[in-house]
């Protein structure tokens, strides 16, 4: 496994998928192995996958200093990465919370920025974040699951903060809820740098005013990717998203959660190779 050392000393590792032009890509979790990954619905079979481990994380060392943990401090490993890699421009693909981290490397870095792919952001960079009603509004959306009764009241309860997580919500967060689905999120505990995810978006992580003005004179390409039933982000607030970047495509991926690759890969992967095909530097329409 290729490694890589960042400003701070820690040794960073990062896995290599597929063959042919390379995507970079930053998971979520926040601070989940890059693992659950997967080849992203059979991207690695058209592109170089170069998928990060954040620190502390899968394959890579845990930092001297915990702190480096927050979103913004990890920046420069991401720029160190690129570096070290020898890309003078790179395409970026971010999922969920690891999109804050894009936005912030965009907004620091966007010279290096070829083409920005945010599937089901977390743009909490921006200053926004899914609420509790775009969560239950989505969730709804599931009523005629045979899992739907016994998950709804235990998830509203949990995003009320009247009761731990529960494992039985857990099929709000896929478009569908099958053997692939729980394989996937089976994994997730033992993926999850817990420590790491508790001081992600900590305090001073975030200058939305600042990312916002540095953003909108970005001129790579942007596609912001929502799945039809997530409700984190919901369509609408990915639309959101979108309108923050000069040029921004926006696409809701029918049937899908918060993991679009898993429910239809086809899907998924052709949206995905449709934008990265695409000339870096096209006029593209107005995320509104």
């Amino acid at each position: 496994m290729p490694t890589f050392t960042a400003p701070d000393g820690t040794r960073l590792t990062y896995h290599l998928r597929g063959a042919g032009e390379p995507l970079v890509v930053l998971p979520g979790g926040p601070m989940r192995a890059s693992a659950y990954l997967g080849d992203l619905g059979g991207l690695a079979t058209h592109r170089r996958l170069a998928l990060l481990d954040l620190r502390g994380t899968g394959d890579s060392a845990l930092p001297a200093d915990p702190a480096t943990y927050r979103c913004d401090r990890m920046v420069e490993d991401v720029e160190v990465w690129r570096a070290h890699m020898g890309l003078e421009h790179m395409d970026l693909l971010a999922h969920s919370a690891g999109a804050a981290l894009a936005m912030l490397y965009a907004a620091r870095h966007p010279q290096h920025v070829r083409r920005l792919l945010l599937i089901t952001p977390n743009p909490s960079a921006l200053g926004i974040r899914a609420t509790r009603e775009d969560r239950l509004a989505a969730a709804r959306l599931r009523a005629d699951e045979p899992w739907f009764a016994e998950a709804f009241p235990a998830f509203r309860a949990w995003l009320a903060g009247e009761a731990d997580f529960d494992d039985v919500f857990l099929p709000f967060f896929y478009g569908r809820w099958d053997d692939v689905a729980r394989a996937h999120t089976d994994a997730e505990l033992e993926q999850t740098n817990e420590e790491a995810e508790e001081r992600y978006f900590a305090d001073g992580a975030f200058t939305p005013d600042a990312t916002r003005n540095a953003l909108s004179a970005l001129t790579a390409p942007v596609l912001v990717h929502a799945g039809e039933l997530d409700g984190g982000p919901c369509p609408d607030l990915a639309r959101r998203t979108a309108a923050a970047f000069p040029k921004a495509e926006f696409t809701v991926q029918p049937g899908a959660g918060h993991y679009p690759w898993l429910d239809d890969p086809e899907w998924f992967r052709k949206r995905v190779l449709a934008f990265l095909d695409g000339p870096a530097d096209a006029a593209l329409p107005s995320a509104e």
